[in-house]
C-alpha cells in the first residue's frame, strides 16, 4: 500500500476549550481510503523533558510525587514542561534544579519521543546528566509536591519490577541509559491495578 493512501487530508480545524495544560484542537479529516469525514482531537502541549540524572557517586536521582491521573504516588526522573523561550537543555537543567536540588555534571542529549501521537501533538526530550551534586534544596513549583529519592541501579530494576516505576516517558529517558528489565519482560501479577 502506498503511503498516501495512509494519510488522512486536514479538511478544516477549530478551536476548542484551552485547558490549563493544553490547547484544544478538533481536526476535520478525510480518511484516505474511503474517503468519509471524521472529527478528532488534538491536545496541543509545549514540548516536554526528562532527565536521567546521575550523581558523581553513581546514584540515579529519581522523585516521587503524587499524580492526578492515576490518583497514585510514583517514581520517575525529574521532567517538566519546556517554557516559551526556553530551549529543551534550558528547561532540563531548569527542572533539575527545581525538582531535586541537583546540578551541574556533563550533559548529553538522548534524544525525543512522541509523548501520545494520538492525540498530542508535542516532543519529550530526553537528557542524561552524569556526574550531578546537590548545589541547593529543592524548589518545586507551589503545584508540586515532591520527595527526592537516590537509587542504585539495582533499586531502580526493583521499582520498575515492583510497577512503582510505570511511567512510561521516564521508562523511556532511563531506558536509553540503563537496561532495566530482563527480556521478555513480564509485567508484575497485578499490572492492571498499578
Amino acid at each position: 500500500m502506498s503511503k498516501d493512501k495512509l494519510i488522512w487530508e486536514k479538511l478544516a480545524s477549530r478551536r476548542g476549550p484551552d485547558l490549563p495544560l493544553f490547547g484544544v484542537r478538533f481536526d476535520k479529516l478525510r480518511h484516505p481510503q474511503t474517503s468519509a469525514e471524521f472529527e478528532r482531537l488534538v491536545l496541543e502541549a509545549p514540548a516536554w523533558v526528562n532527565v536521567v540524572a546521575v550523581t558523581e557517586a553513581g546514584e540515579i536521582v529519581m522523585v516521587e510525587q503524587f499524580r492526578f491521573g492515576v490518583g497514585k504516588l510514583t517514581l520517575e526522573p525529574v521532567g517538566g514542561i519546556v517554557d516559551a523561550g526556553e530551549d529543551s537543555l534550558a528547561a532540563a537543567r531548569r527542572e533539575l534544579l527545581e525538582e531535586s536540588g541537583y546540578g551541574g555534571g556533563s550533559w548529553r542529549y538522548l534524544g525525543c519521543v512522541q509523548a501520545n501521537p494520538a492525540y498530542h501533538d508535542n516532543l519529550c526530550h530526553h537528557w542524561l546528566a552524569d556526574g550531578v551534586t546537590c548545589v541547593q534544596d529543592p524548589a518545586p513549583d507551589e503545584g508540586e509536591a515532591i520527595r527526592v529519592h537516590l537509587l542504585s541501579l539495582e533499586a531502580l530494576r526493583q521499582a520498575v519490577a515492583s510497577g512503582w516505576l510505570c511511567h512510561s516517558l521516564g521508562l523511556s529517558a532511563l531506558s536509553r541509559v540503563f537496561s532495566l528489565w530482563e527480556l521478555p519482560y513480564t509485567p508484575p501479577a497485578a499490572a492492571d491495578t498499578l
